[in-house]
């Protein structure tokens, strides 16, 4: 009987053991599993740029890299404990706010703020640091009736290009060191711009068309230029047959309206008209007339007039009668 009690002991004891094992298991990947669903937050900076971590520690903390703890906060006190570190890992004692600055690409990787007083949690964060985004530079070369715009960038890595026509995307391409884009004569005044982006920068150079076309600006200058000339000639070609005519009416009227001293002599001569009774003889024996052999110019003409009276009229008819 106590042999068996025993026995029976022991396979308690050892199934407690099994248990234990297989509880301390179930809790270990529990943890693991609730580590790997953690939520990480993912942030992109540029070479050279910095980065703040956006979760504080106020009072007694730490921030890691990967599994290395890399500083510790201890009654609001920062100490740098990895030596890479110093000088470029800050901390604001107001907000409580990691910032690394002078950023390298081997500095990717899990960042993690863990907060152990105050405002507890732990944040973990994915960093991306990208190259630096080359500008891009636009050159345009001229067509028939369009203009073709070429984006290039000195570095493709991770660089998308991109092109707009005032907000919408008309081309774009990625790892790619140029892009082209064409423009038709009808959307020259249209708004353009080339883009060059990775996941943290982007730089943009706007486009004027009229200005980066130069041949197409020329070619529109001139057909402005040539209707601007025909307007003018045309305009001095009325003004000189207007002028023409008003000179050859001129010319006319000058040759037909008699002159100032040919008016002044016949007014004159009107002038000297005289009137003055007469006496009309019987014999009608003319005297003083002048002599018909001169020139006009010679003598000045008289001219008689005679008043018509009836008696006198009848008188030579009745005499004759007699």
């Amino acid at each position: 009987m106590r042999r068996r009690a025993e026995l029976t002991d022991n396979v308690y004891r050892h199934l407690n053991s099994v248990m234990e094992l297989q509880l301390r298991i179930i809790f270990f990947f529990i943890v693991i599993i609730s580590s790997d669903t953690e939520e990480v937050k993912g942030l992109t900076a540029t070479e050279g740029g910095s980065i703040t971590l956006p979760d504080p520690v106020v009072e007694l903390g730490f921030i890691l890299y990967g599994s290395k703890t890399i500083s510790m906060v201890t009654e609001r006190k920062m100490q740098i404990l990895e030596e890479i570190y110093r000088n470029r890992l800050n901390w604001d004692n107001n907000t409580g706010l990691f910032t690394i600055t002078g950023l390298q690409r081997n500095d990717s990787g899990i960042y993690t703020v863990d907060s152990k007083k105050g405002n507890v949690i732990t944040k973990n964060y994915k960093l991306t640091v990208y190259e630096s985004v080359s500008p891009p530079v636009v050159n345009a070369s001229v067509r028939a009736e369009s203009c073709m715009l070429l984006c290039s960038v000195e570095k493709a890595e991770e660089t998308t290009l991109l092109w707009f026509k005032g907000e919408e995307i008309m081309n774009q391409s990625s790892s790619v060191l140029s892009l082209p884009l064409t423009v038709h004569k009808q959307d020259f005044s249209s708004s353009y711009r080339c883009v060059a982006a990775n996941p943290a920068e982007n730089k943009t150079v706007p486009v004027n068309v009229k200005t980066s076309c130069p041949g197409q600006n020329k070619t529109d200058s001139t057909s402005t230029r040539n209707i601007t000339t025909g307007i003018v000639i045309s305009s001095v070609s009325v003004v000189v047959l207007v002028l023409a005519a008003i000179i050859t009416k001129k010319t006319f009227l000058k040759k037909t309206k008699p002159t100032a001293r040919q008016t002044q002599d016949s007014v004159s001569r009107e002038s000297e008209v005289q009137y003055t009774a007469i006496q009309i003889s019987d014999n009608r024996q003319a005297g003083n007339v002048p002599d018909p052999s001169g020139t006009v110019d010679d003598y000045s003409l008289i001219t008689v007039y005679d008043k018509l009276e009836a008696h006198r009229m009848i008188l030579p008819y009745n005499t004759e009668n007699v």
